[in-house]
């Protein structure tokens, strides 16, 4: 059975929103159920934001995950506020540029990549987002790269789709 439950979250304006988006989607090509719920404060940047994503291939019976398999944060709040949801033995894909702490629990598997540095180095800040949910994939195997890939592709900017892949690309290393 396929099945995860998973928090994205960090800062509003940081792609938390979209990481979910496109995961959901990916979901949705391989036939998969799937539960996109965003939440985000009253500021358009800035302010908190996180996603709530399901794949399953059972019935959702709520969109709400109140015991994540996996979660992803991109700021330290995040990760004080999301950490305790996570099952034992789950995930944690974190900024390791921009949470200063790592997690306070040692029955989580914590793959801490330095998102904002990697994004700068392919020459983007804004694909930091997209380093954080190749690491994600490819630890989970919740979907295949490619079907990711195909969702960037179908859902995406087009403009944008190339360096999104290298940026995938980059957080999947981090977990070989």
């Amino acid at each position: 059975m396929a099945s995860q439950q998973i928090i994205f979250a960090g800062f509003g304006g940081q792609g938390i929103l979209s990481m979910g988006k496109f995961l959901a989607y990916a979901g949705m090509d391989a036939n998969l159920n799937v539960s996109w719920l965003p939440s985000y404060g009253p500021e358009m940047r800035g302010g908190t934001a996180n996603c709530s994503v399901i794949l399953t291939d059972e019935g959702i019976g709520s969109p709400i995950v109140t015991k994540a398999d996996s979660i992803v944060v991109m700021n330290r709040p995040s990760l004080e506020k999301f950490e305790d949801l996570v099952e034992a033995n789950g995930v944690i894909v974190l900024d390791s540029d921009l949470v200063d702490v790592m997690p306070t629990r040692t029955d989580l598997n914590v793959i801490a990549i330095p998102a904002q540095t990697i994004a700068q180095e392919l020459g983007s800040k804004t694909i930091a987002n997209m380093v954080l949910l190749g690491a994600l994939v490819k630890k989970t195997g919740i979907v295949r790269i490619e079907a990711l890939l195909d969702s960037l592709k179908a859902h995406g900017k087009e403009k944008f789709f190339e360096i999104n892949k290298k940026a995938i690309e980059r957080g999947i290393e981090y977990v070989k």
